[in-house]
């Protein structure tokens, strides 16, 4: 039954399918091969698997997301990241990760940043004389910040997937996103001083506190939705919907940017995007059925405790694998269908399942910035008005960086388990 899931899902692939059907047209086949479970299940296991209280959340957040992009918190957050590190080497191109650093921490979406933002800072950076490739290419590998730094809709999926506690993942994300924020900003210096791209020198006295001002409820609502669930006022669903509330009081009401005449295309692309992602998740349950029950995780958790025992080649070879899968794969996707296989695996040989969570989804964020099926890359081609070979060679030095990361965060559990630990 395995197989023939396997062997028509590749040559669904094959035929240019698109992945989500293709993982759902394969599951029905394999159950209809099999010939001994009732078709019932399809109908069953299709709602079962988006019939969550938890998966609530990312509804919710993908709208909060769409009301923040409309409602001009995105510009106010620029505005104090510039004021804070415009001025210095490759200045411009600091703003660009600072700003998704805080966007992220907001959005809960690794493309939702890169769009929000890449539509106002890649064209600020080819004015200022920055590359164009250079431009999208930064812009695409700051956007994927948008899901390692929380609250994110990938910590959502693999909570629900694997039933680690969605409010650790998010606790566990905030060192390894602030890491690679750091590193990022790291190598735009490094870049900068080569190419010499200058800071701002016109930056007015005072502006640090005015911008603050003018961004203090944007930079207020992490923390509500961070605090709130820490301090056990509300779930991470319930911080979701709080998020929705709160940014269209933000937008509608307070910076009025949000007009009644924009909530019908504001909650018709939240809609839209909420449907392809429910869509994804269905298809996939049906799959992961498929796959728990053949035994598949049981024999992958068997199949990598026979070629090592040893946690630290366990991560290497996972670190590996998850690098080519996200290439190819939707991060999304890939988390539904591995982490019910990988985790058993991993907590076999002793690894935190909240540490691997974030192994896996930092992983998997690398892949929305390398081709051939990167949809970071394709967002900031598109604003960018690039190719995508020349957004390729741009982002290298940018990939190389962040595999350092990811290989930090995964022997070091600390940085994703401290703050976890001292919330207990």
């Amino acid at each position: 039954m395995v197989y023939v899931l396997l062997i028509c899902l590749f040559a669904l692939l094959a035929l240019s399918v698109p992945i989500a059907v293709a993982i759902g047209l394969s599951s029905v086949i394999a159950i209809i091969f099999a010939g001994n479970i009732p078709l019932d299940v399809l109908a069953q296991k299709t709602f079962t698997s988006i019939d969550s209280f938890p998966l609530m959340a990312i509804p919710f957040f993908i709208l909060a997301g769409t009301l923040m992009e409309k409602g001009g918190i995105a510009k106010r957050l620029i505005r104090f990241s510039n004021s804070l590190v415009g001025s210095l080497t490759g200045g411009l191109g600091m703003v660009v990760v600072v700003t998704s650093m805080f966007f992220a921490a907001i959005s809960g979406s690794g493309v939702a940043t890169t769009a929000a933002l890449g539509s106002i800072l890649i064209p600020a950076m080819i004015k200022k004389g920055y590359d164009r490739s250079y431009a999208g290419a930064l812009q695409a590998i700051s956007g994927e910040l948008g899901v390692i730094i929380p609250p994110s809709v990938s910590m959502i999926l693999f909570g629900v997937a694997t039933g680690v506690s969605i409010g650790d993942l998010f606790l566990a994300g905030i060192i390894p996103g602030i890491l690679i924020g750091a590193s990022l900003i790291l190598m735009v210096f490094i870049i900068s001083k080569r190419r010499g791209y200058k800071g701002e020198s016109n930056i007015p006295k005072g502006e640090v506190l005015a911008a603050f001002k003018d961004a203090l409820l944007a930079l207020f609502m992490p923390i509500i939705i961070l605090g709130g669930i820490y301090g056990g006022v509300f779930t991470p669903t319930e911080a979701a919907a709080v998020a929705v509330a709160y940014s269209f009081i933000v937008g509608f009401f307070i910076y009025k940017e949000i007009k009644v005449k924009d909530l019908v295309a504001i909650l018709s692309k939240s809609m839209i995007t909420t449907s392809i992602v429910m869509f994804i998740i269905a298809n996939a349950g049906l799959f992961s059925f498929i796959l728990t029950r053949e035994g598949i995780p049981q024999k992958v958790a068997t199949f990598f405790s026979e070629v090592t025992a040893s946690p630290i080649v366990f991560l290497l070879i996972i670190n590996i694998l998850l690098l080519i899968i996200g290439m190819f794969f939707d991060g999304g996707i890939a988390i539904i269908i591995l982490a019910p296989l990988l985790t058993p695996a991993a907590v076999a040989l002793g690894i935190d399942p909240v540490h691997f969570g974030i192994i896996m989804i930092t992983n998997l964020a690398i892949g929305m910035c390398t081709p051939p099926l990167g949809v970071n890359l394709f967002v900031a081609c598109q604003i960018a008005n690039i190719r995508l070979d020349q957004i390729t060679k741009a982002i290298l030095p940018f990939l190389a960086i962040m595999i350092i990361d990811v290989l930090l965060i995964s022997y070091l559990p600390q940085l994703s388990l401290f703050l976890v630990e001292l919330f207990k």
